[in-house]
């Protein structure tokens, strides 16, 4: 049981608090209600420059990492197509100093074209490196656009091509900063050896001043309902072929949520479950295989990843796939394989209980998503699906019209 305490301040500033004696560090997460879907399609890659740019210097502050690690503190971010996440971990004595630190840099970044110029350049970098000259890197800048033709998700948070962050203005990134920057797009949660009361004077001291913003969350399109299987292929300079086939599924607001977690888990958990065991220890088909779901505020997807093993043909590879997906859903799931999975997610959410830097996240994300205080039920939203109810999500989703594949081949492989 995670308990806590809940208080929004005049500006809008949602404020969770976690009291855990256990510790002497106190964890601070801000969570900004904007990601990559909330860019402009011809300005993408927004969300995750200001990633770097919340780093880059406030308005009364310069630096931000040298007052932090003087304090004894750490920090990092990171962003996805859906939210912007920034933590630090702070001895108790010292938790103040965070407080300074991130009101000042939600009040304004100091905005100037040196800055802008360091971290757009920095991001340009990360491109090249791990998108365009790492094997496999470009597969997310493949799949999204294959399986997305409407909604925003057809980007990754690194942004359509290189050029829209190159050609970013000041005045473009004042007014994202603007725009989704705000305490009232945001969510607070201190966690820690601290007291409501120690976090309401400290909230009051350093937020409470910053006006209100005026985000308006635009309405995003939906997504069509895909009624034709879609492919593509490329010929990339990697070890191996592989193979992705992407499958549109629920939303993580949605109750199938959990079904469809409990089955990815079934079928690629560890070295006991289905496509391990058949297509990689039996089959030898593959060196590795994986299903997952991404989780996303949106419709999401479903995705079936593998590496295939020297000398397979990707016709045999994907139809070895495609066989097991029927086999689930013809045969079933084992009682063993249930109790399996269900203890093994179990396991997992009590031992993410006990970092407090991941309870931070965890309860900024469920006050996110509906309530910081529904983390207790999770547990309970997981133990309540039933074994009809996963099969029911894997005959929803495994359809051959609803997938996109992406046929990664290695020129190594195919020379002319």
């Amino acid at each position: 049981m995670i308990n806590i305490d809940k208080f929004t301040l005049d500006n809008g500033l949602r404020v969770i608090v976690h009291r855990d004696t256990f510790t002497q560090l106190v964890s601070m997460n801000i969570m900004y209600n904007v990601g990559a879907r909330d860019e402009d399609p011809n300005k993408t890659g927004f969300a995750h420059l200001f990633e770097h740019l919340m780093f880059g210097g406030s308005v009364n502050i310069p630096d931000y990492d040298d007052p932090l690690q003087m304090a004894g503190g750490d920090n990092n971010a990171w962003t996805n197509n859906d939210v912007t996440d920034y933590y630090l971990t702070l001895p108790k004595n010292n938790i103040e100093t965070g407080f300074w630190l991130e009101s000042d840099r939600m009040l304004s970044l100091a905005f100037s074209p040196k800055s802008l110029d360091v971290q757009r350049n920095v991001v340009i970098e990360e491109f090249r490196q791990r998108y365009l000259n790492q094997p496999f890197g470009d597969v997310w800048l493949l799949l999204r656009p294959l399986a997305y033709k409407v909604h925003p998700y057809s980007w990754s948070t690194i942004g359509k091509e290189i050029s829209h962050i190159e050609n970013a203005t000041l005045d473009d990134v004042k007014s994202f900063f603007k725009q989704y920057y705000c305490p009232d797009n945001a969510i607070m949660v201190v966690a820690g050896n601290i007291t409501t009361e120690e976090v309401k004077h400290l909230a009051d001291k350093w937020f409470a001043p910053i006006p209100k913003g005026n985000t308006v969350k635009k309405k995003l399109p939906v997504e069509p309902i895909q009624t034709e299987a879609r492919t593509q292929e490329v010929i990339r300079n990697v070890p191996c072929d592989a193979i992705y086939k992407v499958y549109h599924c629920c939303s993580r607001l949605d109750k199938e949520f959990y079904a469809t977690e409990l089955l990815t888990d079934i079928l690629s958990r560890g070295q006991s479950s289905r496509f391990y065991n058949s297509l990689v220890k039996e089959q030898k088909l593959f060196s590795s295989v994986h299903a997952y779901e991404t989780g996303d505020l949106d419709k999401g997807m479903v995705i079936v990843e593998g590496k295939l093993s020297e000398g397979v043909t990707m016709e045999k590879a994907e139809a070895a796939i495609v066989a097991e997906l029927d086999k689930f859903i013809k045969e079933g799931i084992s009682d063993n394989e249930f109790t399996k999975v269900r203890n093994k997610i179990e396991a997992t959410l009590k031992f993410g209980e006990m970092e407090i830097a991941e309870k931070a996240l965890n309860l900024a994300y469920w006050e996110l998503i509906g309530g910081a205080e529904n983390i207790n039920n999770e547990i309970d939203y997981f133990l309540a699906v039933t074994k009809e109810d996963i099969i029911n999500e894997a005959k929803k989703i495994f359809k051959p019209e609803n997938c996109s594949t992406l046929y990664y081949r290695s020129s190594n492989l195919h020379k002319n």
